[in-house]
């Protein structure tokens, strides 16, 4: 068992998909036009780890009024990379938000930062495993 998706709205597929895959880094898994203009679009960091965004975008506005507040403000996305300062350097490099860090912690070096939604994410390059 493994959790395979995690949704994020958005407000539009197309921005959604540049902001992750553009600035981000992930791959664009799929992509497929469902019915009334619906998408299912998924990204991930990491294809061959299982697990996905899916890019939901809003339908009505209290889907609008949730993005980027899925969380209640805290940081609900944790994204674990091999060489901190390159992907920090990405982000600083593409525009995105750094909120707090870099600072060193017992998991390791860690960054808050906000994706393109508002979502706030930690940018974590856990330890040297000893």
């Amino acid at each position: 068992m493994y959790l395979h998706a995690v949704t994020i709205v958005v407000d539009d597929y197309d921005a959604a998909i540049a902001h992750y895959v553009g600035d981000l880094g992930f791959t664009l898994l799929e992509d497929t036009a469902l019915d009334a203009g619906k998408r299912w679009v998924r990204v991930a960091p990491d294809p061959a780890a299982g697990s996905c965004l899916l890019l939901a975008r809003a339908a009505n506005e209290a889907q609008r009024a949730a993005i980027g507040h899925q969380t209640g403000g805290r940081v609900g996305f944790f994204l674990h990379v091999e060489d901190f300062h390159a992907y920090h350097r990405r982000l600083l490099d593409a525009g995105v938000t750094i909120v707090e860090g870099p600072r060193s912690e017992p998991h390791g070096t860690v960054a808050v930062f906000r994706d393109h939604y508002g979502n706030l994410w930690d940018l974590i390059q856990p330890p040297a495993a000893h």
